[in-house]
């Protein structure tokens, strides 16, 4: 007997009573699943009597308490059923009977998940932090990332993990949408986590636990941001500015970023042993960034030099081993936008816009060549430099005057 509970236009149920595997006068019912065509029976494992089956209303007849659990188990497996495939087919993928049988049957359990999966890499990334060859900071990067991809099936799939065979290529653009549109996080970062995706689903390709990247062909698409930057003036009145103590010691720090190009988080770690002398006989500070692992060797300019020389007697700093004055990230951020308003400089200054102003108002400009700047940086390409250092309309003017000069000489040759 076939009773149909019609689901959509692709997918149907029939519940029906097999006579052929009957005991004690009890019949199974399986549910025969048809999906395009094709079609597949499970067993829904629950038996009744002949006279107890229902046809037209799907139901085991009377109100006995064995009647009401085998008419609750119907009910939750076509309910689980639909489920399954309303959330297979969001991905936008083909949806097998074989896979809507195994995920029911939990077999798919057994198979490695996009979870899986970035647990794996993580934590490999995190037995090479632990033996130096990479940052703690990178490794915080991943696990972020973990955690976003993990809300994102939750909000958007309702799924609290996705098997690896399921990912289908609009899984990328759908990741890109929800952090953008739903999140709210800038182009560029959205693009950082869904490269981490990438590198994740490629790293289960070499395991072999699935043929190929379902997005490895997503193009990351990154905007030019706008990048606050200090002109040399606007460097000279912060740094000869009175300030109180507090603002005074930020200050101090900002300029010693600005005239080194180091980050915040590795000026944290600066100590006397990086102070070193270079191939010219002056001080140098010789570090290895935390980012990238690349080591930075930057010739120490005057002003660097008075910054640390000013510490250089601190005791609290020697107990410390620290070369410089240092607060959490977030209160010196706080500072220097409180010493920006007090010089009259309208721009959001934080602890990155040293870095950016190492790289163009103090060397760019003043003829340093980019693959110079991009060694100091600790950058592993010149194109990361790029970022850093702009092209300003006086370095323009410097190089067109320095044209014109040259012109002008070779006329006066003739």
């Amino acid at each position: 007997m076939l009773v149909m509970a019609k689901l959509n236009s692709t997918l149907s149920i029939l519940f029906w009573l097999n006579r052929q595997r009957g005991k004690n006068e009890n019949f199974p019912i399986y549910a025969r699943i048809t999906l395009n065509g094709k079609r597949m029976e499970l067993s829904t494992h629950v038996y009744v009597n002949l006279l107890q089956w229902d046809q037209k209303n799907q139901r085991v007849k009377g109100t006995s308490e064995l009647s009401r659990k085998s008419n609750a188990s119907l009910i939750q497996m076509s309910g689980t059923l639909q489920g399954l495939y309303t959330k297979l087919s969001m991905l936008d993928g083909c949806v097998s009977l074989e896979d809507l049988k195994n995920i029911y049957s939990g077999k798919k359990f057994n198979q490695k998940s996009l979870l899986d999966a970035f647990t794996f890499h993580n934590k490999r990334f995190l037995e090479k932090v632990a033996s130096g060859r990479n940052s703690d900071r990178t490794y915080k990067r991943y696990e972020i990332t973990k955690e976003k991809v993990s809300t994102f099936l939750n909000e958007q799939y309702q799924l609290d993990d996705l098997p690896l065979s399921q990912i289908q290529f609009g899984f990328a653009s759908d990741l890109e949408h929800y952090l953008c549109n739903v999140t709210k996080i800038g182009i560029n970062t959205a693009m950082k986590y869904i490269k981490i995706t990438k590198q994740v689903l490629k790293l289960a390709v070499d395991q072999g636990w699935i043929t190929n990247n379902p997005i490895g062909g997503f193009k990351c698409s990154y905007e030019n941001p706008q990048r606050e930057i200090l002109t040399m003036a606007e460097i000279e009145m912060i740094y000869n500015k009175p300030l109180l103590p507090r603002l005074g010691q930020v200050r101090d720090v900002y300029i010693f970023c600005c005239f080194t190009g180091l980050a915040f988080t590795d000026v944290c770690e600066l100590t006397s042993g990086n102070i070193k002398i270079g191939i010219d006989g002056e001080k140098w500070i010789m570090t290895d960034r935390q980012k990238t692992g690349t080591s930075e060797e930057v010739p120490l300019l005057p002003v660097a030099l008075e910054i640390l020389d000013k510490y250089s007697s601190n005791l609290l700093l020697q107990r410390k081993k620290q070369l410089l004055p240092l607060c959490s990230n977030q209160r010196f951020n706080g500072y220097l936008q409180e010493i920006a308003d007090i010089c009259g400089i309208d721009k959001h200054l934080t602890s990155h816009t040293a870095r950016h102003t190492f790289a163009t108002t103090v060397t760019l400009e003043n003829d340093v060549p980019i693959e110079t700047v991009s060694r100091m940086l600790g950058h592993k390409s010149i194109r990361t430099t790029q970022i850093y250092a702009k092209i300003t309309r006086k370095k323009i003017s410097n190089n067109m005057r320095t044209l014109k000069d040259k012109l002008k000489m070779g006329r006066e040759a003739y």
